[in-house]
Formats: C-alpha cells, sequence, structure tokens
C-alpha cells in the first residue's frame, strides 16, 4: 500500500518528502557525531547548537538542491546520485567546521564534523539505496527472466537498457566466445551455449533474447536451430543497420525474421547493373503497386531515373505507392518525377499512349494474377491478365520504342500443374517469339520462387494462426517452396535485366528448398510454445493438414532442362528453353483469345495442353463460374476427364 502510495503521488510531493526526510537525517547525524565524540547526548540540550543545526540543515538542504539530488528518480538511482549526497555531505561537514570557527563555538571540536559528513553520508544515501533495493526487488519480480545469447558490445548494451525498463530481468548471458566464459559481464555471468537448455530450466527463463546483429544469416540460422527444440520463445535485436541510422533502439525486440531460419545470406548488388537501365533514362512498372512491383519501385527510384512510370489496376495500390515513393524523393533530395497512373495491361491503346507520351526506356512487367486456386477458380481473368496482358504490354513496348523489357516470371511456370503456371510460361513464350523479330526492344525474363511477406504469402499466415492460438494450416506434410526475401529478388531481378541480350530467360539462384511443415514447427517452438499432436497432446498450437489445394503441386522447380549456364553474377543464371516463332504461336494465341471472349472452358483448357508448356493439370476445371454454368452436366466433365487422358497419353 506505502509503495502504491509513493508511486501515485506528484513530483512536487515527492521532493517536499525527501526533503524533509534528509531535515531528519542532517539531525541524526548532526546530534549523533556529537554523542559519538562526548559518549553521551547532553549537548542536545545546548540552544546554540540548535541554531547551529538550523543554519547548518538549510545550508546542506540549499546544497542538495543546487547539485541536482531532488531531481533524481528514486527508481532510476545510479552511482551519480550517490556522489552527489557525498558531495552535499562533504560540503555540509565543511560548513559545520567552518561555522565552528568563525563563531569561535569551541563548543564544536575539530573531530565531529568529520563524524557528522560520515553519518550524513550514510543515512542520506543509504536510505536512498534501501528504497530503490526495494522498489527494484519488487518490480523485478513481476518482470520477465531473460537470457541475452551474446556477451558482446551489443548484448552489454541490451543488459544496460532492459534493466532500466519495466518489462524484462536479465539472468545471465551465453557466448560461443570461450574466453569469456566464466567471466562477470555487468553482475552476470558468461555461460557457455551448450549450457543454455540447463540455465533456460534452472534460471526460469521465459525468453532468449538473440543479440547478434552483425551475425551473418547461415550462422543465425544454426543458432536458432538449437534454439527451436528448447521450446522457448525467441527474439531478436533490431539490425546493426537499422540501429546505427537511427530508425531502431537497441531495446526494441522483434521477432526472429524469417530469412534467418532459411539461412540466406543476400550478395550485395552490383551498382554497375543496377544502374545500367535505370539511372539517367525513364521507367515503367507495370503493377507498380503489388508486393514484388512496388519493391521494383523502391529500388528503382534510389538508382535516380529521371522519371519512374508507375502502372497500376488498383486506385488503393497506387495511392499507397505513389505517396511512399513520393515521400523517399523528398527526404532523399532525388530529382525524380513519379507518375502515377491507372491502367489495365489488357489495354493496349492505353499502354502504348503512356510509353509513347513519357518516352519511356525500361519497362520491368509485374503485373500478373499468381495465386494459383484464385486462378484456378478464375480461368478465363487469368489467361487475359497473364498471356494477353503480357503480349499487349509487348507489343506496345516495341511500337514505342522502348529499349528494353523485363518479365517477371516465376517458378510455376516449369512442368506446371495450374492454369497460372501455364499462363506465366505462356507469356515468357510471347516474349521469347517476340524477340525473333529482331525489334528494338531487347526482351529478357527472370523466373524466381516465393518471396517472403508477398501477398498471399504463408508466412503472415503462419503468424497469425499462432498468435490466435492456432492451429496452424499447412496443405501437405512434404511439401515444399523456394524463398527469398523481397528486396533480393527485386535486385536480382533489375541485374539480370541488365544482362540480357534478348529472349534470355534467367533464373534466380533460390537455394535449398525448404519444406513448409518444418518451416511451421520452428515458428511454433520460437515462439515459445508447443506443438500438439498424438505424441504430446498437451501442446499449445496443433498442425492441421488440410491438402493439396487446385492446381497445386508439392515440389516447385527453377528449370524445365538441364540446359542452363552461369552468368557472371552468381545467384543469376540463363536457361536455354524450348521456344516458338510468333507465327506458331500466334496458331495458338488466336484460338485462345477466341475461347475466352466465349468463356469456352473446355476449349481453353484443350487448347493449354495443346501448347508446349508441359501443363500437366492435377485437377479438372476450376472455374467457380463454368462449375455454376454446368453444374449438372456431367457430359462436359467427362470430356474435361477425357481431354486429360490424352494429354497424359501424349
Amino acid at each position: 500500500m506505502l509503495e502504491k502510495y509513493l508511486l501515485s503521488i506528484s513530483r512536487a510531493k515527492k521532493r517536499v518528502i525527501s526533503i524533509a526526510i534528509d531535515a531528519v537525517f542532517i539531525a541524526i547525524a548532526f546530534w549523533g557525531a556529537f554523542g559519538v565524540r562526548y559518549g553521551h547526548f547532553d549537548s542536545i540540550t545546548d540552544v546554540e547548537l540548535w541554531q547551529t543545526y538550523a543554519i547548518l540543515a538549510l545550508v546542506t538542504i540549499a546544497t542538495f538542491v543546487k547539485l541536482g539530488l531532488y531531481r533524481a528518480i528514486l527508481r532510476y538511482l545510479s552511482f551519480h546520485a550517490l556522489m552527489v549526497v557525498s558531495t552535499g555531505a562533504i560540503i555540509s561537514a565543511i560548513a559545520l567546521s567552518v561555522s565552528g570557527f568563525y563563531l569561535d563555538d569551541a563548543s564544536i571540536p575539530r573531530t565531529v564534523p568529520v563524524i557528522y559528513g560520515a553519518f550524513l553520508a550514510i543515512l542520506s544515501g543509504g536510505a536512498r539505496l534501501i528504497m530503490r533495493t526495494l522498489v527494484f526487488s519488487k518490480k523485478a519480480s513481476q518482470k520477465k527472466r531473460v537470457l541475452i545469447y551474446g556477451a558482446g558490445s551489443t548484448g552489454r548494451q541490451l543488459c544496460i537498457a532492459l534493466r532500466q525498463s519495466l518489462d524484462y530481468m536479465p539472468v545471465a548471458f551465453v557466448d560461443q566466445d570461450s574466453s569469456l566464459v566464466g567471466t562477470y559481464i555487468l553482475g552476470l555471468k558468461v555461460m557457455p551455449t551448450s549450457r543454455i537448455d540447463h540455465l533456460i530450466h534452472d534460471l526460469k527463463c521465459e525468453k532468449v533474447l538473440l543479440a547478434l546483429p552483425r551475425a551473418s544469416r547461415s550462422e543465425r540460422k544454426a543458432i536458432l536451430e538449437k534454439l527451436a527444440n528448447l521450446t522457448v520463445e525467441v527474439l531478436t535485436v533490431p539490425s546493426m543497420e537499422d540501429i546505427v541510422n537511427g530508425e531502431a533502439k537497441i531495446d526494441e525486440l522483434r521477432d526472429v525474421p524469417i530469412e534467418d531460419l532459411l539461412g540466406r545470406d543476400p550478395v550485395a548488388p552490383r551498382q554497375e547493373l543496377m544502374g545500367a537501365d535505370i539511372t539517367g533514362k525513364v521507367v515503367m512498372v507495370t503493377g507498380a503497386g503489388g508486393s514484388i512491383g512496388s519493391e521494383l519501385c523502391r529500388q528503382i527510384v534510389m538508382q535516380r531515373p529521371t522519371k519512374l512510370v508507375l502502372f497500376e489496376l488498383s486506385e488503393y495500390g497506387l495511392y499507397a505507392i505513389d505517396k511512399e515513393l513520393s515521400a523517399v524523393v523528398a527526404a532523399h533530395a532525388l530529382e525524380v518525377e513519379i507518375v502515377p497512373l491507372l491502367g489495365s495491361v489488357q489495354r493496349m491503346n492505353r499502354l502504348q499512349t503512356v510509353m509513347e507520351s513519357f518516352k519511356v526506356q525500361t519497362v520491368y512487367h509485374a503485373a500478373a494474377y499468381k495465386h494459383v486456386p484464385l486462378v484456378e477458380y478464375n480461368v478465363v481473368e487469368g489467361v487475359r491478365n497473364n498471356v494477353f496482358g503480357t503480349m499487349y504490354t509487348a507489343q506496345a513496348a516495341i511500337k514505342a520504342n522502348v529499349e528494353t523489357f523485363v518479365l517477371i516470371s516465376t517458378d510455376k511456370a516449369v512442368r506446371p500443374t495450374n492454369v497460372m503456371g501455364t499462363t506465366k510460361r505462356m507469356a515468357e513464350l510471347v516474349l521469347q517469339a517476340l524477340a525473333k523479330q529482331n525489334t528494338k526492344t531487347r526482351f529478357c525474363m527472370v523466373r524466381f520462387g516465393n518471396v517472403l511477406g508477398s501477398s498471399g504469402s504463408v508466412i503472415p499466415l503462419f503468424k497469425k494462426q499462432i498468435q490466435l492460438g492456432g492451429p496452424v494450416t499447412v496443405t501437405h506434410k512434404d511439401i515444399t517452396r523456394f524463398f527469398m526475401t523481397i528486396p533480393e529478388a527485386a535486385q536480382l531481378v533489375i541485374q539480370a535485366g541488365a544482362m540480357g541480350k534478348g529472349g534470355d530467360v534467367f533464373v534466380l539462384d533460390m537455394g535449398e528448398s525448404v519444406r513448409i511443415a518444418d518451416l511451421a514447427v520452428n515458428l511454433i517452438k520460437l515462439s515459445g510454445l508447443d506443438v500438439k499432436s498424438q505424441a504430446n497432446p498437451h501442446g499449445d498450437i496443433a498442425i492441421e493438414y488440410t491438402g493439396l489445394r487446385p492446381g497445386e503441386k508439392l515440389y516447385e522447380e527453377l528449370l524445365i532442362g538441364d540446359n542452363v549456364s552461369k552468368t557472371s553474377h552468381e545467384r543469376i543464371m540463363t536457361a536455354q528453353e524450348i521456344s516458338l516463332t510468333w507465327d506458331e504461336l500466334e496458331a495458338i494465341l488466336k484460338p485462345l483469345d477466341n475461347a475466352c471472349h466465349n468463356f469456352d472452358h473446355l476449349r481453353i483448357r484443350e487448347l493449354l495442353l495443346e501448347a508446349p508448356t508441359g501443363f500437366n493439370p492435377t485437377d479438372g476445371i476450376s472455374d467457380l463460374v463454368w462449375h455454376a454454368k454446368h453444374e449438372h452436366d456431367t457430359d462436359s466433365v467427362d470430356n474435361v476427364v477425357e481431354m486429360r487422358a490424352k494429354a497424359e497419353t501424349a
């Protein structure tokens, strides 16, 4: 009750109480000094000594006020405050000695000021230390006990910051450096990493805080794989770049970035490739408001084009990226004109007019429907946007004399089992055919896998499901995917585009594929939770396998064949893929266009099966409109099965 009252009263009242208590301490020290000197307290009745005390109390309290003792907050009391008390006590003792000398007061022996000063320092400083200890111990019992992984400079700074916080109490360090093991840093013992499981249990730690901002992702992955087996929540300090740039503080703890679980270290971009098709040029990005398109825009604007044309169908998406980039341009004083344009890639006239009006020199074509099940449910729009949208954009670029055209493709275009992947492979065939026509426009395409944090990405879904208490849903226990961060993917796309000679299919090195079920398990365990299963029925979060969705396959590939060559960039390869002439391709595109116009899904499926895309569907037609229209038409379903059997036989 007393603690709550003291914490609730105003700062002014707290200062008055502190002054009153110090006045009592001065009296105790003053008369105590005489008692120690004489062995009795008879002098307490001396009126002249009471007058001396009154003057001494005023001088001492005035000194404490001047030194700022009453501005110090008790819970944050430091060594500096104790120095202030000691300094004030010395000044007070000198004042007592001087007053005895000038007042010629024989009743104040020379040893009394010394004893008095010592008593005052002990009483005033000691009382504050005791109160701070009581408050700290009370608060400490309510704090979460944490282990700091990393006893370097970052770990020490984190420890100091956390001791001033209301949430965490560091109890020990762990470090891989054997020279630090066994030493004490800031009062905490440094223990070896091999003892971390025992420390978590013995010290009752609730969290492990990674203080390794300079460690590579591969190093952090190795550490996280060990910590994932301990079922303790793991948080990390911000990256050193964010700390140095002032974008984050050392004690702003965060969830472990998913890229650390992948262990993929990014390669620094080559500046000559980054700026080759951008610096001093007019650049256009289609699908500028999407996850890949918006990151391309962020990378492009820093390479200082003269104009950056944002072409986007979504009004909100265009508004958001325009506002963001305008702020970046203003903050960095860039001479870049941002041009926000609404439009669809299915309107060639609009595309050509835009490119000609702004004299566009480089186009990054990121506009596409990419969510596999949604494209399965909306086949006509998927074909229209991904195939014909790419064709119209490329043809508009040729007519507008665009120098470079880069298509953002996908690993799902390789031996596709769904409409989305098939349409992206068709888009590649369109550009390859146009590249053979000796146009002024240089075409190339860049193929890569999933990017972390994109719209529809599984990682944000898993995190949200864990926060809600589960279950975490995974389509299949053996499903795997390639992953890459959006910034790295955008940088590699720009660099690959600069390396193209015409008709090139570039493939990004995505590293090793990741088992999605393992990713889900690690995310659960690093959140400090247990996986609930038959073997562990008392766990926290269950993993449910929902089955593959329409068009989804277990494994993704990046190459159709083995004809792959290295380039001068270690993360970029070039693939020699099958291609068609424009006449051969047009023989497919014209009937496909007509089938889309007539919403003839059977004909669309037949044409996609006949095209040299390697399309091998895992499901029948899933288009929702088609199903609604042919709900009771079993002949149509039988036709699809028959076509599929023929395609497999062929």
